[in-house]
């Protein structure tokens, strides 16, 4: 059964590998699987196929099963009846990419079912479970009393309730991010990595992973100190305090390591088996205020539910210098824990379902247990208490001041307002313990919190760590991509994450580093918040997230309130917060990552464009406001360099510059080939950092093709006002058609009113038989690199740029003849990087002859700008009458001082009306003599006749009508060689020949002839509107 084929013999990719210099052709692999077409819903045979979920997949797929739906030619083009219609309908990738490289396409990888022993979690135990371990901290038993002692239970709510509004709406954003579309590993760097980019992910990512390493270490001690608290008070201290926090936290990093290491099924073992420990130390609090206080807690300050200490406690009482603010900054830290889930994205069995379900509602369930906890707590326990039991109230005694509440339940602790007392929530952190029913629980449950999230965090961090390194991002952290085992599992993240955590245990003291990860963890809601605000606001189609209950206001809200809460946390560590990720940002920017991944970033960029595009195109064109914008008749980018060069250096970043291509041909047999090479150029161009755009058309003629740019090209006011195109150094062999073809354009591009410029240098600038060789050469090599195997290639196909026919014939303005010798090409090559190098000290000679609107005098002006440019002095060389050249030179100055343009020098020529001489009108004779008709010395009949065959020629009677502007084209290029031989570029006013009246071999000639033998020329024509103006 024969495969059916559109033009060429191949079909299009959809994997094709647009990083490469040329577009691959593909060859069947052996492996490939084509299944014959079927007889469809539509009761026939057909090419077409129904919709379906694997021709969505993403290319280098790992699961083997990327559909490929049929091109459009293969549906489009001329049918070829060769029996049964097939096409290939499924692909194996041998589960590597279409570089050869291995895949990790998420988007189309096998169910987790049906990979055996693959762990993948749901959304309780992936999600849920993790977030509200990593939120219920260490704050919930010892420092939350304080806090409600502290703000009063009525801020007290204030701050959680601030807090879980900032964790809320980040949590909405991030719903909405994660159902708009599959989910990776790598959670909150993935999401805003593909939201935003490459800049904003890899910068947070990089610091986000950081600060969950550091986060073990700060769990591990906050655990540490806690056991030698213990060791303490029982006197067993190993060395000292410091020490011993010291030892027993990485003993602690080790074991969890070692569980980590395990397997994600034993880690999520451990977190279930905390989770229990807390749950009961929780309801341990909740029971202990419900039993019977003895009289030594009330001594302590502690009480049954009391409405009146409830009502004492609703007012602050801050002390110590401490504000609402920074009360607030000490309780946020515990809600930091909302992104453990969406951190393991890529062991979770449905990301986009587990992780708005399981965030959220552990938002909820940790933010009701920490308000049930404080409220319980501020109805039981005084701020104040001695501890001593006789401290009763006597009769008689009046109750006031700060302790009317114990007074009015018989204790007299006002001895606390003159000195500090042990006791009472604002003043001993161990209250949630004399509160529980079993003061022993709430040790383990702080010891349950701590170990659980410094699990999670050392969990977390290799994992985002993993998916930061995978996508290349930052090139010498490529080493940590790597995973083992079923789960794939990031083993040097791990080993990694350990050496940070040690290294910080081993400092002690984290009081001053816990406040710069805080600010990291919320630098990271921030960009959440930001990344859905920006999505929704670039309205791009793409955006159509599942989760509906977000809102880009109350995004842009939430990502403003975490910017606020980072400089009330600490100030100066959210400006180095700030400064690390701009820096990140700047390194990320210059390096230029390639990669694409649809981010909002590109659509509000689309979005903006067209926006300015419409408010320019409302506004008229002003004389001051104008630049060159430029449409270089390059052909292929990399065709003519010394022509795009200089074309970008007169408009750099500044103006519009379009390399175009022409595809002669028929469209059938040219569009291949176009279609192929519109990405394969505007890549070089990016690579290569010429700020210009490609475009090509294929059309029947070179003119037609010019026609249809110069016409079509641009977008609104953004479009080209200045052709520029290269000289046909071979105008007297190239044939007639071509010769016609191109002084055609020039003529098109007058009528179209655009500025003329043509570009000649001795060695020609066409080197794209020089690249098609080099690239030849490149591709064998690599043919021969990709088949390892016996010379059978890996992959989906084989790729390969054999040497074939071209199917079109590219038109050259300036082609060196197709055999030279390496000495005429190292010479072309050079050549054509001239205008790519600095240029040596020297001059740029203008020789403004005719007003043309002051383009003439303008591009050269420009150009002194450039960096390049800039030893490059302006001399400007006029027509003067002789008698009174001075004359002439002091009006030229002023004109040019008014335009406000320097030039070292005014030159007028007096002699340029004086004939050529015999020499030189002799090389122009020769120059013309196979086109010249020569029918002056026959009768009339036949000089008719010869006109009539051969219309194209150059007639006597031409040469008589034009003998003085001819002579004048000579003429100058002696004065040009007397004057200019030495200037490092020359620009001429061009002339111009009136249509239909001056042959086109003629003009050619005029062209050939003045610029003959100089320095690199251009030749310059404005449309004869003013570009320049002295007015401000």
């Amino acid at each position: 059964m024969e495969r059916h084929r559109s033009v060429g013999g191949e079909r299009d990719n959809p994997g094709f590998d647009s990083t490469l210099d040329e577009p691959p052709v593909y060859q069947e692999a052996d492996h490939r699987t084509v299944r014959p077409s079927v007889v469809s819903a539509f009761g026939h045979d057909t090419l077409d196929r129904v919709p379906n979920i694997d021709f969505y997949r993403n290319a280098g797929s790992v699961s083997g099963h990327r559909a490929v739906r049929p091109s459009l030619q293969e549906l489009h083009n001329v049918f070829q009846k060769n029996g049964e219609i097939s096409v290939p309908d499924t692909v194996n990738d041998d589960d590597e990419g279409s570089d050869g490289t291995p895949s990790d396409d998420l988007e189309s990888a096998i169910p987790s079912d049906a990979k055996g022993g693959t762990i993948k979690f749901g959304w309780i135990r992936g999600v849920l479970v993790r977030c509200m371990l990593n939120i219920w901290g260490v704050m919930l038993f010892i420092r939350l009393s304080w806090i409600f002692g502290q703000a009063g239970w009525g801020l007290g709510i204030v701050v959680i309730v601030l807090s879980c509004v900032v964790t809320t709406i980040t949590g909405l954003s991030m719903s909405a991010i994660c159902t708009n579309g599959v989910v990776r590993g790598g959670g909150a760097y993935y999401m805003i990595s593909r939201s935003l980019g490459p800049e904003f992910g890899g910068s947070i990512g990089l610091i986000f992973a950081f600060a969950n390493a550091v986060a073990v270490a700060m769990y591990v001690v906050g655990f540490a100190e806690t056991v030698v608290e213990l060791l303490k008070d029982n006197d067993l201290l190993m060395v000292s305090e410091i020490n011993d926090i010291r030892i027993v936290g990485c003993i602690t990093v080790v074991l969890l390591l070692a569980i980590s290491v395990a397997g994600m099924e034993w880690e999520a073992k451990a977190q279930i088996l905390l989770l229990i420990i807390l749950l009961v130390a929780i309801v341990n609090v909740f029971v202990g205020t419900f039993i019977p206080v003895t009289d030594r807690k009330k001594s302590e300050g502690i009480f049954n539910y009391q409405s009146n200490i409830f009502l004492e406690n609703f007012t602050p009482d801050f002390r110590d210098g401490e504000s609402f603010f920074s009360v607030f900054a000490i309780f946020f830290p515990a809600a930091t824990g909302i992104l453990a889930g969406a951190n393991i994205s890529g062991d979770l069995r449905d990301p986009q379902a587990a992780i708005p379900k399981g965030t959220l509602l552990a938002i909820l369930i940790t933010g009701v247990t920490y308000l049930g906890v404080a409220l319980c707590v501020s109805a039981t326990v005084v701020r104040d208490a001695t501890g001593n039991a006789t401290d009763i109230i006597t009769a008689g005694m009046v109750c006031n001041g700060s302790s009317v509440a114990a007074c009015e339940l018989g204790y007299d602790f006002s001895s606390c307002a003159v000195e500090k007392c042990k006791f009472g929530s604002i003043n001993n952190n161990q209250v949630m313990t004399m509160v529980s029913g079993f003061g022993p629980l709430i040790i383990a449950g702080t010891f349950s919190a701590t170990l659980s999230s410094a699990l999670a965090s050392l969990v977390s961090a290799p994992k985002v760590f993993q998916a930061l390194c995978k996508d290349n991002i930052y090139k010498i952290l490529h080493f940590f991509a790597k995973g083992y085992g079923k789960n794939n599992e990031p083993i040097r993240g791990y080993v990694l994450t350990f050496i940070i955590s040690v290294a910080f245990i081993l400092v002690g003291n984290l009081n001053v580093i816990a406040p710069i990860i805080s600010n990291f963890f919320l630098a990271s809601y921030a960009l959440i918040n930001f990344s859905c605000f920006h999505a929704s606001y670039a309205k791009s189609p793409g955006w159509r997230p599942a989760y509906k209950f977000y809102n880009m206001w109350l995004s842009l809200a939430g990502a403003l309130l975490c910017c606020v809460v980072m400089f009330v946390i600490n100030w100066w560590a959210a400006l180095l917060t700030y400064a690390i990720e701009i820096l990140l940002y700047v390194y990320v920017k210059v390096k230029k990552p390639d990669v694409n991944w649809g981010s909002s970033t590109q659509a509000v960029t689309f979005v903006s464009s067209v926006s300015n595009a419409l408010s320019l195109s409302g506004v008229e064109d002003h004389v001051k406001n104008f630049r060159p914008q430029i449409l270089a008749m390059t052909g292929s980018a990399r065709s003519r360099p010394a022509l795009l060069d200089l074309a970008h250096s007169l408009t750099k970043n500044y103006g519009l510059c379009i390399a175009c291509e022409v595809f002669e041909g028929p469209r059938s047999e040219t569009l291949e080939e176009m279609n192929a090479g519109m990405e394969k150029n505007q890549l070089w161009l990016r690579k290569s950092k010429r700020k210009a755009f490609y475009s090509a058309v294929a059309c029947n003629s070179f003119r037609e093709g010019a026609e249809s740019l110069l016409q079509a090209s641009g977008l609104g006011r953004m479009k080209p006002n200045t052709l520029m195109i290269g000289f046909q150094r071979n105008w007297r062999t190239a044939g007639i058609e071509a010769v016609q073809s191109y002084v055609g354009v020039l003529h098109d591009a007058l009528d179209f009113e655009y500025g003329t410029v043509i570009l000649r240098t001795n060695h020609g600038l066409d080197v794209s038989h020089i690249v098609e060789a080099e690239d030849e050469n490149e591709q064998q090599a690599l043919d021969k690199d990709m088949m390892p195997n016996g010379g059978k290639a890996k992959g989906l196909f084989s790729k390969s740029r054999k040497s074939k026919q071209v199917l079109t014939t590219r038109v050259s303005v300036c082609g060196p003849p197709l055999q030279q010798d390496d000495k005429m090409n190292e010479k072309l090559l050079e050549a054509s990087s001239q205008f790519k190098k600095k240029q040596p000290k020297g001059t740029i000679d203008v020789w403004w002859l005719f007003d043309d609107g002051g383009l003439t005098l303008l591009l050269p002006y420009i150009l002194t700008t450039r960096k390049k440019w800039k030893d490059s002095k302006l001399r400007i060389f006029i027509a003067g009458q002789p008698g009174r050249c001075e004359q002439d030179k002091q009006e030229m100055k002023s004109l040019v001082e008014k335009f406000r343009i320097n030039c070292t020098d005014i030159n007028v020529i007096d002699s340029i009306n004086v004939p050529p001489s015999a020499d030189s009108y002799k090389k122009l004779e020769d120059m013309i003599e196979p086109f010249c008709l020569h029918e002056a010395s026959r009768d009339t009949a036949q000089a008719g006749a010869m006109r009539k065959e051969h219309p194209w020629k150059i007639t006597d009677q031409e040469l008589s009508t034009f003998e003085e502007k001819t002579n004048l084209q000579v003429r100058l290029n002696e004065v040009l060689q007397e004057h200019s031989k030495s200037a490092n570029l020359i620009i001429v006013s061009m002339p111009i020949a009136r249509k239909e009246s001056v042959s086109d071999f003629l003009y050619m000639a005029w062209l050939d002839i003045l610029t003959k033998d100089l320095p690199p020329t251009l030749l310059i024509r404005g449309n004869h509107k003013s570009v320049l103006t002295f007015y401000s």
